[in-house]
């Protein structure tokens, strides 16, 4: 589960949003719970910097820098940092940056409301495992990642809580 407090992220849909991300991504179970894993899946120490490895994927014939739960890449990072005065790479400030992301792709709302389908669409292009990303990466089926949402208690609007 997301380490953001509920007051701080406006919804549970937003922390289920959250948690249904690292699901995404690959994260989720994995180390301190995605927060410290490096992309292809080794972690890293200590959370005072974003680890800017890169790391080669081989099956894409690229290298990437991205890290921790929602993989973010080393420059998005930096953007987010300062954006968001944020101190280090802790699961916290994580989190922020993850929530600012969804907030720049015009989706936190819909999320806080339950429109989960048109959230995932609007997040597309930051996660290239969401469906119909188009980064020529894995994309997630959009009915397993809604399963792994509401599994973390989200509510789809129209549906019973």
């Amino acid at each position: 589960m997301a380490r953001l407090s509920l007051s701080l992220v406006g919804s549970r849909n937003a922390l289920a949003f959250l948690d249904m991300l690292a699901v995404s991504e690959g994260t989720a179970g994995n180390g301190d719970d995605g927060y410290d894993v490096l992309v292809g899946g080794a972690l890293f120490q200590g959370y005072a910097e974003h680890p800017n490895r890169r790391v080669w994927l081989p099956r894409l014939g690229i290298y990437s820098t991205a890290a921790g739960r929602y993989q973010v890449l080393a420059r998005t990072w930096g953007d987010l940092r300062r954006k968001l005065a944020l101190r280090d790479f802790s699961p916290e400030s994580q989190d922020l940056a993850a929530i600012e992301l969804i907030r720049e792709c015009h989706a936190l709302d819909d999320i806080h409301i339950g429109r989960f389908d048109a959230a995932v669409y609007a997040c597309r292009r930051i996660w290239a495992s969401l469906p119909g990303a188009g980064y020529g990466q894995r994309e997630n089926k959009l009915s397993a990642l809604r399963f792994a949402y509401q599994s973390a208690g989200g509510v789809v609007a129209g549906e019973a809580a």
